[in-house]
């Protein structure tokens, strides 16, 4: 497939809008096609990822330091000097194609639901057209209609088609994603009344070059820290978390698959794309007179600690594996405030890794819910031995998550580790006692894993679930391509560090131009 590099971001975003529009003209009653023709465009849109894969290595993206590839620019709104303006460097690519990746298998995890098809999956379309466009655009009012976009879909994928109480879990996600967005656009209005006159206020890179507010901080600061809850909210970091668990719990499971996978994602990528290089002096200084790294990595501390006590508390399977997601982004936030090579590459390599990892966790508990019509963890038990595929995947899936040496967990989490206790004490107060603290983390979550794995797939099989078969096909496709990229990325890490780390390195000198650790 020839597809010009120029084209190749608008297709990947907007083919499932193609793929919305083939759905709606097909009669609500064939189901079955209509379940096909949506896995059919989320393939479409999963080879065209691995194709910008392909060609940014092609090109040398992982050696260009941060250079933006596949380069669309066109005037949108020009009254308002809106721009149809996208690209993606290697933070973004390896974000697009973890998206293209979950949304492809996700769609078949989705076969299962049996009311208003049609709907499901066009929603599903419009949702997977919001979320590459985010990680697609480079005009920040282009960035925020695909952010606005994501939560209409979502919202109704929740709310239509979740579990009992899912009315109370779309509106609280939808309450708490429209107040961080309205901070954005508040945000988004003091840039554009600022830099109306040159023709470029909303140009994300010409805004990363004016350091906008500089000579006025405390609106810097201001607009810094609006941009960072409407992101910690997506992560999402303590004390804003609360609609997570709710959100998964009710949500199917291709839903739960997609909100852990890719939507979380959107909030690291939000702070690494917006925050860091667009405000620089409140990221390299303080806030109240506290450093600003300094705050993010106890928010992240407080995550790592936080989500995995909350997760060992759990007794609905599903409600664990929510929170142990909020654990997981705490490395992220951990890595982001550490500011080294290191930890950056560690915070991004997490991102990737938790995608994989929460996908499969997502998708195994799925897998018995659809069988056992319950979650509740303390009614499983000896399932590993009378299900062996589905224990094998799960083996993976969760040992994964809890960081075993040899799978990809274990890189990034140690990555992160090493680069915050490294980290420049000038740039990160306290960074060992935090990194300390930090890893209690692990041991917490090795117990709520393996005390979960004991409870669900060891001990004696209960009568009732004699009759349960192993994984199915479909089942298997959807798992054994993560299960795949869990190991092979656990043994050859550089295979997804290299794509981005020349991304990262170029951000670190931007905010510390002397910065060690490299």
């Amino acid at each position: 497939m020839v597809v010009p590099d120029s084209l190749l971001l608008t297709l990947i975003t907007f083919v499932p809008i193609v793929g919305l529009l083939v759905i709606l003209c097909i009669p609500a009653r064939a189901a079955g096609a209509i379940r096909w023709t949506s896995a059919v465009f989320t393939g479409i849109v999963f080879i065209l990822t691995c194709l910008m894969l392909g060609r940014y290595f092609a090109l040398g993206g992982p050696s260009s330091g941060g250079t933006f590839y596949f380069v669309v620019k066109a005037d949108w709104i020009s009254t308002y000097h809106i721009q149809y303006y996208m690209g993606a460097d290697g933070l973004s690519v390896s974000l697009i194609f973890l998206t293209g990746l979950l949304s492809f298998l996700a769609c078949f995890a989705a076969f299962g639901i049996q009311k208003g098809v049609k709907g499901f999956h066009a929603m599903y379309q419009l949702l997977v057209c919001g979320m590459m466009g985010v990680f697609c655009a480079k005009d920040l009012f282009l960035f925020y209609v695909f952010w606005e976009l994501m939560l209409l879909p979502m919202y109704f994928l929740i709310g239509v088609w979740g579990g009992p109480r899912r009315e109370y879990a779309a509106i609280k996600f939808f309450i708490y994603t429209l107040v961080g967005s309205v901070l954005m656009l508040l945000a988004m209005l003091a840039l554009y009344f600022q830099y109306r006159h040159t023709g470029r206020p909303f140009d994300i890179d010409f805004l990363i070059e004016q350091q906008p507010f500089r000579t006025a901080l405390g609106i810097q600061q201001l607009l810094f820290w609006a941009f960072f809850i409407c992101f910690a909210i997506k992560i999402p970091m303590f004390p804003f978390h609360t609609w997570l668990p709710d959100a998964h719990v009710e949500a199917p499971t291709a839903i739960s698959v997609i909100l852990a996978g890719v939507l979380l994602k959107m909030g690291g990528y939000g702070i690494f794309r917006i925050n860091l290089p667009m405000f620089t002096d409140t990221t390299t200084g303080t806030t109240l007179g506290v450093s600003t790294l300094y705050i993010i990595a106890v928010f992240g501390l407080i995550n790592i600690i936080y989500g995995a006590f909350c997760a060992m508390a759990q007794t609905d399977f599903k409600k664990l594996v929510a929170y142990s997601s909020v654990s997981h982004m705490g490395y992220v936030l951990l890595g982001i405030a550490a500011m080294n090579r290191a930890a950056v590459n560690g915070a991004v390599f997490q991102m990737f890794n938790h995608g994989l990892s929460s996908a499969m966790l997502f998708l195994l508990v799925g897998v018995i819910y659809d069988r056992a019509h319950h979650r509740e963890i303390a009614r499983f038990g000896g399932l590993g031995a009378h299900m062996p595929r589905y224990f094998a995947l799960a083996i993976v899936g969760f040992f994964s998550s809890l960081g075993l040496p040899g799978l990809n967990g274990f890189i990034s989490e140690v990555m992160v580790f090493l680069g915050a206790f490294t980290a420049d004490e000038s740039i990160l107060p306290y960074a060992r006692v935090i990194t300390l603290m930090a890893s209690v983390g692990v041991v917490l979550t090795a117990g709520y894993i393996l005390w979960c794995m004991q409870r669900v797939y060891l001990g004696e099989l209960k009568p009732e679930y004699k009759a349960f078969p192993d994984a199915n096909a479909i089942e298997i496709f959807t798992l054994a391509p993560l299960a795949v990229l869990c190991i092979v990325l656990g043994i050859f890490p550089n295979l997804a560090l290299r794509v981005f780390d020349g991304t990262m390195v170029a951000l670190i000198h931007q905010l510390y131009p002397v910065a060690s650790g490299f």
